[in-house]
């Protein structure tokens, strides 16, 4: 069976200090720093990722234990499981991310509604603040 993977980016990153920061980080394993292409903005206290070629978004990468109980409180945690209204601020979708050991494909939550008059967070590092 092959690894399922996750991206992330923002509230999730094992150097962010939160409740579901900590909640990944002891069900899945992290492989490490990642990133995506994309363009990284800042909502209020959280980022969007708006995937495309304009850049570099940094994160990390986590291989899931149990990828469907994973993803089920993540998608409730990113308002975008099917029992949210429509429109999702989020929605979940396999990106080509580059990992520590090479590309690999993984889950992310990219931003699902337009970027237009957001702050982009240049340099891509929600942790590092721009």
């Amino acid at each position: 069976m092959a690894e399922v993977f996750l991206f992330v980016y923002g509230t999730l990153r094992a150097g962010f200090d939160g409740l579901m920061a900590r909640r990944l980080g002891a069900r899945a394993r992290r492989i490490g720093p990642a990133r995506a292409r994309g363009a990284l903005y800042r909502i209020t206290d959280y980022p969007a990722l708006a995937p495309g070629d304009a850049g570099w978004v940094t994160g990390d990468l986590f291989a899931l234990a149990d990828a469907a109980a994973t993803l089920a409180w993540l998608d409730d945690y990113e308002e975008c499981a099917p029992h949210f209204p429509e429109p999702h601020e989020y929605r979940r979708v396999r990106l080509a991310v580059e990992g520590p050991d090479g590309p690999v494909e993984a889950w992310a939550y990219v931003y699902a509604r337009d970027v237009a008059g957001l702050e982009r967070i240049v340099g891509g590092d929600f942790l590092m603040g721009g």
